[in-house]
């Protein structure tokens, strides 16, 4: 038995509806079913899985989670775009909600991270393909720089498909 992909999240939430209209809002996930107040599952735009992100509410009583922080946890979720052009749009989007907190370069991956109304932390990640990996992009790998995503859509163009899952050179 293989595991071959993340088929979906669970997060717990102050309010699932609050956050479920974030992520449709801004991300453009789609709401697949409702429990009332209570739970909340949506489908990224272009998903095939039943749902990618159930969201439970605990009540706005909750304190944030001090994972990273004070205790073990999970740091955040990523989810791919398929160009720099869609990757650029969830920037302006994140950035107009005031949600944009991080935008960094792996190497052969260009990442942006945001936060959610309960301050979770997420990562949209566009794939460098694997033909066009080199020997450059491998080494800087091995660093984390400032995304320059303006530079990186006149390197690879703005249409150009990522890779899917992780880029390996071809």
């Amino acid at each position: 038995m293989a595991i071959s992909r993340l088929n979906h999240a669970v997060l717990y939430v102050r309010d699932a509806e609050r956050s479920a209209a974030f992520y449709r809002d801004v991300l453009g996930f789609r709401v697949v079913m409702a429990m009332g107040g209570r739970a909340v599952f949506l489908q990224a735009p272009d998903s095939t899985n039943d749902h990618d992100l159930g969201l439970f509410s605990i009540g706005d009583a909750a304190a944030a989670s001090p994972a990273g922080r004070a205790s073990v946890g999970l740091y955040h979720l990523a989810w791919e775009v398929r160009t720099l052009a869609d990757l650029a749009t969830v920037r302006d989007d994140l950035t107009a909600a005031g949600a944009l907190v991080g935008a960094s370069d792996h190497g052969t991956t260009k990442s942006l991270y945001g936060q959610d109304p309960d301050g979770l932390e997420f990562e949209i990640v566009w794939l460098i393909p694997a033909d066009r990996i080199d020997d450059a992009i491998l080494q800087a790998k091995t660093t984390i720089r400032p995304l320059d995503l303006d530079a990186e859509i006149a390197r690879f163009g703005a249409d150009t498909l990522g890779g899917i899952g992780i880029s390996v050179r071809a």
